[in-house]
């Protein structure tokens, strides 16, 4: 089973992934892991591509595509692949169909977890980190992993243990970039998302899998598991 999987920042889209991947078996592939080997592990993709990353560029989509598909032909992905974080706008997303046809690799699912925009900002800046363990979830904005109180001030819901917050999680600047490009219905992400829509209307074997990303994480993957079975 070969998936794509879309979601802004802040939407549980790689929480969501790894719940796929664990039922099923499968890969999880992110393209920014995918970019970060090929960069130290030395490749020509890699090196091509930290030429363009040391001079602010953006990598262009005749590196970045074979860079992908090579990491989704290794033995780990034989058995199907999630791929999280790519493409990420109309362009691409033409462009990866075509490759993967090309290659003759199967698209099964294209999973979109529809959020709203200033839900997801707030998912992102509510997040709080445990200072006994990072697993531990709280969030200020969410109901259900909402901080506990002592003393007048917030705890880890879990194990009442200080609570942190990073400095990116805080940095309402950058989350707007990142929201921008994924908004984008004209040539962004959401663009992307569009086009495999309307592929799909013409493929059949390609499904696509909207959730509502608004619900907790438990009610979200049980939805997904009902619509992936």
């Amino acid at each position: 089973m070969n998936v794509l999987i879309f979601g802004p920042n802040g939407s549980g889209k790689g929480t969501q992934g790894a719940v796929v991947q664990k039922k099923y078996n499968i890969t999880h592939v992110e393209s920014g892991v995918i970019f970060r080997e090929n960069i130290k592990g030395g490749t020509e993709l890699g090196k091509k591509a930290k030429e363009f990353i040391d001079r602010g560029d953006l990598v262009p989509d005749d590196i970045t595509i074979p860079m992908i598909l090579n990491r989704l032909k290794e033995k780990d992905c034989e058995n199907g692949w999630l791929l999280d974080g790519f493409p990420r706008n109309s362009e691409q997303g033409k462009a990866m169909h075509e490759a993967l046809e090309k290659e003759n690799m199967k698209l099964d699912f294209v999973i979109e977890i529809i959020l709203d925009r200033e839900i997801a900002k707030k998912r992102i800046m509510g997040r709080r980190l445990c200072v006994n363990d990072n697993n531990h979830p709280n969030n200020i904005y969410i109901d259900a992993i909402k901080p506990a109180e002592k003393d007048g001030k917030m705890v880890c819901r879990v194990c009442g243990g200080e609570l942190s917050a990073r400095a990116d999680d805080q940095d309402e600047t950058a989350i707007n970039k990142r929201h921008d490009i994924y908004y984008d219905t004209a040539t962004g992400t959401l663009a992307s998302v569009h086009y495999f829509k309307e592929l799909s209307k013409k493929d059949s074997s390609i499904k696509v899998i909207e959730l509502d990303g608004t619900p907790g994480v438990k009610e979200v993957s049980e939805e997904l598991m009902g619509k992936l079975d």
